[in-house]
């Protein structure tokens, strides 16, 4: 019993999924975001490879004919080269950073749901505890990053020598073609040999996005007491929930005896059911059941009823139908307005002979 309770085969409840959200725990794979930010990447490259090679060759052109013309080195001059290689990197390398940066972001946001937790990323002592480190070498996250990894060196020289072969001849030739075709020869060939390698790694990215899945719903799982512990700290434990119920219910059902002195008559089916019912022309349009039981229950009103001189009628239909239709301190139903009538006439007659 005790291993059956300590095993966790249970799913995580939302409370728990929202406590490991706040630490930072939450489902990503990182596969997913370098293959959006690799794609993403080279795309924006091939868009902007025109702009990027006129910006380039604008800079070599002013930085060969300006070097060619300085004549001292002075801080200014230097101040003016060092400007002139900062603009080319702003306008060359910066997007790529800033478009990679923000395709990053992204992918990582959609799968967290952009979570923004500072706990994550907290120092964590106990990850310098070497035997823990040990462990975590053989653990079986380690293990498939170890071949995921594997595949990935595997498929990068696969398709690398697929190119090379088929291409070979091509290869040599640009040495004979004008520089502008030799380039644009060569980034057509890492353009493909990049889309390539992007469409293999989307496969793998897609398993380890069913893999991250997997593992992390695995190490949510909860044990049957765990859940019962956290049952009774968010609603309160169930016993004494079950205790106050029982109290209140005892006080609603002392209550209502003391309203039976009150009532009219009391209509009953020998042994089962018993309802107490009053009639107030001035304040209800029609009788009210002031208290019902069934079985000791409903012995008990009848019990009280009678010490307390309150009229006794066995009419059994009547008794269940109203038991099982009406509330307390509800009107009867209007199906039972003929026969309480008859009821109530009998009980008046037969009190006004006693008087």
């Amino acid at each position: 019993m005790a291993g059956d309770s300590g095993e966790k085969t249970e799913k995580a409840t939302p409370k728990k999924r929202r406590d490991q959200r706040k630490e930072g725990n939450v489902f990503q794979s990182k596969d997913v975001v370098t293959v959006v930010s690799l794609f993403g990447s080279f795309y924006i490259l091939k868009l902007l490879f025109p702009k990027i090679y006129e910006t380039v060759r604008a800079f070599m052109i002013d930085f060969i004919g300006f070097a060619g013309t300085v004549t001292d080195t002075s801080q200014g001059k230097i101040n003016e080269i060092g400007m002139m290689v900062v603009m080319a990197i702003v306008q060359t390398i910066l997007p790529l950073l800033l478009v990679t940066g923000a395709l990053a972001v992204v992918a990582t946001g959609v799968q967290t749901k952009f979570l923004v937790s500072g706990k994550s990323v907290r120092p964590q002592f106990n990850r310098l505890n070497p035997i823990s480190g040990i462990k975590k070498l053989f653990s079986l996250q380690n293990m498939v990053e170890l071949i995921k990894s594997i595949l990935k060196i595997i498929i990068l020289i696969a398709v690398i020598y697929n190119i090379i072969i088929d291409d070979m001849v091509q290869v040599v030739r640009t040495m004979d073609m004008d520089i502008t075709l030799s380039g644009a020869y060569m980034l057509q060939m890492v353009m493909t040999l990049v889309l390539r390698i992007c469409i293999a790694f989307l496969a793998i990215a897609a398993l380890d996005f069913l893999y991250q899945w997997w593992e992390y719903e695995r190490k949510l799982k909860m044990s049957k007491q765990e859940v019962k512990e956290e049952f009774k700290q968010t609603e309160g434990n169930p016993e004494i929930k079950s205790r106050i119920r029982n109290i209140q219910n005892q006080r609603a059902r002392e209550r209502m005896m003391q309203a039976v002195p009150n009532a009219d008559v009391v209509i009953r089916n020998p042994t089962h059911f018993a309802v107490a019912l009053k009639y107030d022309a001035d304040s209800y349009g029609a009788p009210i059941v002031l208290a019902k039981g069934q079985d000791e229950l409903a012995l008990r009103i009848v019990r009280v009823a009678e010490e307390s001189g309150v009229a006794v009628v066995e009419n059994p239909p009547l008794a269940r139908g109203i038991y099982a239709s009406t509330n307390l301190s509800q009107e009867i139903p209007q199906e039972f307005y003929g026969a309480v009538a008859e009821v109530l006439v009998y009980v008046y007659k037969m009190n006004n002979k006693m008087e």
